[in-house]
């Protein structure tokens, strides 16, 4: 099986392309990009200087919104890879997303419409950042987390293993009109593992959330909270800052 690569799409030289790989017309592919076996990317999508397209992943997708969605009718926009990105297996990143350079997006991850995921940045494998999230720059997303809608992860955040976040305190009763409020992670804190957060909460720069702990309302700066609901127990000592490990 040959590689399809529609006569309209712009390749530059030394791109290698695997059997099964599909390139659809208007995608524009930079120097040294590997795109694996059964690949898609789809038309718009700009991929940058090596950057690296695992077998099975999809670029470029559009939307399929339900009727009434409070993100119909917003501008989608183009997929870019910036140079370096690396897209693993089976990986679905939408149109009007934005990769920085060197970030890693993880085996059957997802990456909607509109968000932005940072240099550095990895995204694990099974994990969604869903529409308009914006992650920042270095920052670990680790297996099978949900970024919601909207959130916002600043530099050198990192959420452990099944976090879940959330943005709609009705569950879907509201009208298209109302805004959605994911939570905000500032610079350099720390989610652990299955940790579930509501609508709206804000987590410290330097902040400690423990596993399993239920977030229901902001947690402070350098604030070290755990339980159900999550409550402060301590402050995050010097010696664990960013500035040391970074």
């Amino acid at each position: 099986m040959h590689a399809h690569v529609d006569p309209n799409a712009s390749v530059a030289d030394g791109v290698s392309i695997a059997p099964g790989a599909v390139i659809h017309g208007g995608a524009r592919i930079g120097t040294g990009v590997r795109i694996g076996a059964a690949a898609v990317v789809h038309e718009g999508t700009e991929i940058g200087a090596d950057c690296v397209v695992e077998d099975g992943a999809v670029l470029g997708k559009r939307p399929r919104l339900r009727a009434g969605s409070s993100a119909a009718g917003a501008e989608i926009g183009t997929l870019v890879l910036e140079p370096e990105v690396t897209i693993c297996c089976g990986a679905v990143v939408y149109a009007g997303a934005r990769i920085g350079t060197k970030a890693i997006i993880g085996d059957q991850a997802q990456v909607r419409e509109r968000a932005t995921v940072g240099a550095g940045s990895v995204v694990g494998r099974a994990s969604c950042v869903d529409f308009d999230a914006q992650v920042g720059a270095r920052v670990l997303i680790q297996t099978g987390v949900y970024v919601t809608g909207g959130s916002i992860v600043e530099d050198y955040v990192f959420l452990g293993p099944g976090v879940v976040t959330t943005n709609d305190h009705t569950m879907g009763r509201h009208g298209s009109e109302e805004r959605l409020l994911g939570p905000i992670f500032r610079r350099a804190c720390r989610v652990g593992g299955g940790a579930v957060l509501v609508p709206g909460v804000v987590i410290g720069e330097e902040a400690f959330v423990a596993a399993g702990a239920l977030v229901t309302r902001d947690v402070g700066d350098r604030d070290v909270v755990m339980g159900v609901p999550a409550r402060v127990v301590r402050r995050v000592p010097d010696q664990d800052l960013i500035e040391r490990w970074s």
